[in-house]
């Protein structure tokens, strides 16, 4: 093998890197993002800072009613709260402007110039998603979490199978819960990643994404649909509650994982196979 051989997959990856470093500074660095990120952290604040207002327990639901006992509640009943709606919107935006974004600005063969072809942006695109993605609901655990702490102390850590476990077993299972929301949402922005390749107006694919969360939601409440309910992308998201009993059995969520991979697997190749053989003029 000659020296170029060596040195040329070197260059690639060195080009890979530098690739996938601008693309989480693009996105982190927007200011819009910022102000998302700033709504999606006033959610758990809200949360605690009523509950301690009001004197009385969070409510009548498990999450809620175990606020005032534990403040690490804040922070899992913030992701159950935001889950629906607010969490999807963030991704939503973030992989409807992956591609679409680029080609609007006029970016687009500016990239596709560098060393990183387009097989590789694609990757770099829905590795910034995901990185975004566990960023925003680690975001919403950690500032629930602090601010539940904060006004509300870290007593037990009562399962939803009656048991008690300890401060540190708590926040555990809370990391979990984010690290199995994070694979639904980026499920969810493999799907706005290949929307996102059919159009030059973000905009106009992020509403595409949230419309098509929001219709599954809906879709998944109908029992006249029960049989199409397991292959919506939406059916699982609130499988996480498994990991909240005691014993812990992570094959329960093995359906949920199943799934989202699926979706990632199959909008990512979609994306792929878009991108690959579109004729970039923008």
């Amino acid at each position: 093998m000659s020296a170029a051989e060596v040195v040329a997959p070197t260059r690639a990856r060195g080009a890979f890197g530098r690739f996938f470093r601008s693309e989480l500074w693009l996105i982190f660095g927007r200011r819009r993002n910022w102000i998302g990120g700033l709504i999606l952290a006033a959610v758990p604040i809200l949360i605690a800072v009523v509950i301690k207002a009001s004197g009385s327990s969070g409510g009548d639901t498990f999450l809620f009613g175990q606020i005032t006992q534990n403040g690490l509640f804040v922070g899992l009943a913030a992701l159950t709260v935001e889950m629906p709606f607010f969490l999807p919107i963030a991704v939503a935006a973030i992989s409807g402007d992956a591609v679409a974004g680029e080609a609007n600005l006029g970016t687009l063969r500016y990239l596709l110039a560098t060393p990183v072809d387009r097989t590789r942006l694609v990757l770099v695109k829905l590795g910034g998603i995901g990185v975004f993605t566990l960023a925003a609901t680690a975001l919403v655990a950690v500032v629930g979490a602090v601010a539940g702490l904060a006004l509300f102390g870290g007593g037990g850590f009562v399962t939803l199978s009656g048991t008690t476990l300890g401060f540190g077993a708590g926040l555990g299972r809370l990391a979990l819960v984010c690290l199995y929301m994070t694979l639904c949402l980026t499920a969810l922005g493999a799907i706005g990643l290949f929307v996102s390749t059919l159009t030059e107006q973000p905009i106009a694919a992020g509403i595409a994404v949230l419309g098509l969360t929001v219709v599954s939601q809906i879709l998944d409440q109908l029992s006249q649909l029960s049989a199409i309910h397991r292959y919506l992308p939406t059916h699982f998201w609130y499988d996480y509650g498994e990991l909240l009993r005691d014993p812990l059995d992570l094959t329960a969520l093995g359906p949920g994982v199943l799934s989202a991979l699926v979706y990632v697997a199959v909008f990512t190749a979609a994306a792929w196979a878009r991108f690959t053989t579109a004729d970039v003029s923008s």
